[in-house]
């Protein structure tokens, strides 16, 4: 047998509330109180499906004790009864979303109990969306615990193969995130892009480190060995939903802002911005660390050489990021604090 709706019924004159009982008895678990103040006791002990109450009240108006069930009992549905016109109210009841619907007193029954029924399908509709909404919220709690288990494996993995190439790998994940950050990426965007910089080393072993800066020094048959051998790694993630993003983005990161990159040759705003971002992260990490400027922290030098390539290997708009990243405060490339988060 179905459990039955609980309807609480609120109105300060006691013979509309013995009307409103006998009329809905028979169909819901009926609950009654003469105040506003009652109806709140009620409502902190009671999971009601609605909430009818009259609007004109001593001590609390059915406005204010709507508003306070609404905080308290976000699901359940509340209805208004007036005697009297108060546009005003009414506006401001209804586009708050605090009142469902209004009903003129005296109420018309079969009015009544149609507006109740509507009223039940919404709470229900409201109940299944909550529901699903939990859901959802637990599944992509449970997907980023994946996500990081995986990374951190990776990482693990990448470090026992090339332990310069795991430092990189924690290198690469923090300086992405910051730049991600400074460039307004919504979350997801900022995770994906995270994902792609721990993942980048590990899907780019066997990538020559000129890729970038030079491809068409390469043999062509050397250029398609190269290229198979980088898709074969990408399809790995591919089969991961939740990295395909960060697939798509490492797929992109050695193409260059001119046109002259690998693999695709993209141009500009064709590579997508992940990529770009992370490229230029990456660039900055190799003149750091590579290069002639390795300290702890990001040099006006390093800064200028990778002002250099703007506009070439790497996205103008990218660089000035960085470069403000720069004014603003040093940009820590140290591994020994770095971990994946």
């Amino acid at each position: 047998m179905l459990p039955r709706y609980k309807i609480l019924c609120v109105d300060d004159e006691p013979a509309n509330l013995r009307l409103l009982e006998r009329l809905f008895r028979q169909s819901y678990d009926v609950m009654t109180a003469e105040s506003g103040a009652e109806a709140i006791k009620l409502l902190e002990s009671y999971d009601f499906a609605v909430v009818i109450s009259d609007q004109r009240m001593p001590e609390m108006t059915g406005l204010d004790l709507l508003k306070q069930a609404a905080e308290m009992r976000r699901q359940t549905v509340r209805i208004m009864l007036t005697g009297y016109t108060d546009a005003a109210t009414l506006v401001e009841a209804i586009n708050s979303g605090v009142v469902y619907k209004y009903l003129t007193k005296p109420w018309v029954n079969e009015e009544l109990l149609a507006t109740i029924k509507r009223a039940l399908q919404h709470y229900e509709a409201m109940k299944a969306q909550r529901q699903l909404q939990s859901q959802n919220e637990r599944l992509q709690t449970r997907l980023t615990l994946m996500r990081q288990r995986l990374l951190e494996l990776v990482g693990d993995f990448t470090s026992k193969i090339s332990r310069e190439a795991g430092e990189k790998s924690r290198r690469l994940y923090n300086l992405a995130a910051g730049v991600g950050e400074a460039f307004g990426l919504e979350h997801l965007e900022l995770e994906n892009l995270k994902s792609a910089a721990a993942l980048k080393e590990a899907m780019s072993l066997d990538i020559p480190l000129d890729i970038r800066t030079n491809p068409q020094a390469l043999s062509s048959e050397k250029y398609k060995e190269i290229k198979l051998a980088f898709s074969m790694s990408l399809d790995r993630l591919f089969g991961l939903p939740e990295l395909e993003e960060a697939a798509i983005t490492i797929g992109s990161v050695y193409e260059r802002y001119d046109g002259l990159g690998f693999p695709s040759g993209l141009k500009g705003e064709q590579i997508p911005l992940l990529s770009r971002i992370l490229a230029a992260a990456d660039a900055l990490d190799d003149l750091m660390h590579k290069g002639r400027f390795k300290t702890g922290s990001a040099s006006t030098d390093a800064i200028i050489s990778l002002e250099k390539k703007a506009g070439t290997e790497l996205d103008p708009n990218i660089v000035n990021v960085l470069k403000e990243m720069r004014r603003r405060r040093p940009i820590v490339l140290e591994e020994s604090d770095l971990v994946f988060s």
